[in-house]
């Protein structure tokens, strides 16, 4: 088990909360949450969203870049390559939760 990098978009207020697909340029998995980007409500809802999407608690994903910007650097603590294969699989935007 080793820690597992993951970039995003946040989409902050949006209609409903989702993880998939990609957004920008180098491509970032988006995750859409209803959440406001204030106080952190934003930043708390991502870290649940993603935690639903990989199977995880929200305290296994820490953000190391970004954390006032739309464009975050996650890692993941103690991903295997379950984990690495669910990232590809988001980004690729087969399966929206």
């Amino acid at each position: 088990m080793a820690d597992l990098l993951i970039e995003i978009r946040v989409r902050p207020n949006a209609s409903r909360n989702k993880v998939g697909g990609t957004a920008g340029d180098p491509p970032r998995l988006v995750v859409a949450v209803q959440a406001p980007a204030v106080d952190g409500k934003a930043n708390a809802a991502v870290m649940k969203e993603l935690a639903t999407a990989f199977g995880l608690r929200p305290r296994d994903f820490t953000i190391v870049h970004g954390e006032l910007s739309r464009d975050k650097r996650l890692v993941i603590a103690g991903a295997n390559s379950t984990h690495s294969a669910r990232y590809e699989e988001l980004k690729s935007g087969l399966t929206l939760l």
